[in-house]
């Protein structure tokens, strides 16, 4: 997991090809300028998708993580919280390979508070918790780019 300004990402170029182009993208591609929907970058090995919802209790949250992609989450108005756990934290419910969707149950371990300008970086070993109201629910507008890891050892 990296949680941090979304300007210093460019420190972590060289970890990855593909998040090496997520990162230039967000370096060249204001988020304020995207609406709602999906974005292709480099295809299928790094996309964006835009989302507008309402927060939600923590209660009501779906616990996920993923085999093949890592995630940076970021939200362009609007606060929220990501609960985080290390996923042999946490037990397994079902698995999409397909998807390359992991739905897991646990409590989170730490949560991050995602607003303007901060982004988190989820890797297969982040089982992550999104959309969580920081507060009282409200609404958020939020980038994900998620980006193929080349070397996946499943």
């Amino acid at each position: 997991m990296i949680y941090a300004e979304l300007e210093s990402l460019k420190r972590y170029r060289g970890l990855g090809k593909y998040l090496d182009e997520a990162i230039d993208f967000l370096g060249s591609h204001p988020l304020d300028g995207f609406g709602a929907g999906h974005y292709e970058i480099n295809g299928n090995l790094v996309y964006m998708n835009v989302f507008d919802y309402e927060t939600i209790p923590e209660d009501e949250g779906f616990f996920e993580a993923h085999n093949h992609y890592a995630d940076i989450q970021m939200t362009i108005e609007g606060e929220e919280m990501v609960g985080v756990s290390e996923i042999s934290k946490v037990s397994i419910k079902s698995v999409d390979q397909e998807k390359d969707l992991i739905e897991v149950t646990g409590a989170p371990e730490h949560y991050m508070r995602l607003s303007p300008g901060k982004a988190l970086i989820v890797f297969p070993e982040d089982a992550h918790m999104v959309k969580l109201a920081a507060g009282t629910p409200s609404a958020v507008k939020k980038a994900v780019i998620k980006f193929y890891l080349e070397d996946v050892q499943e």
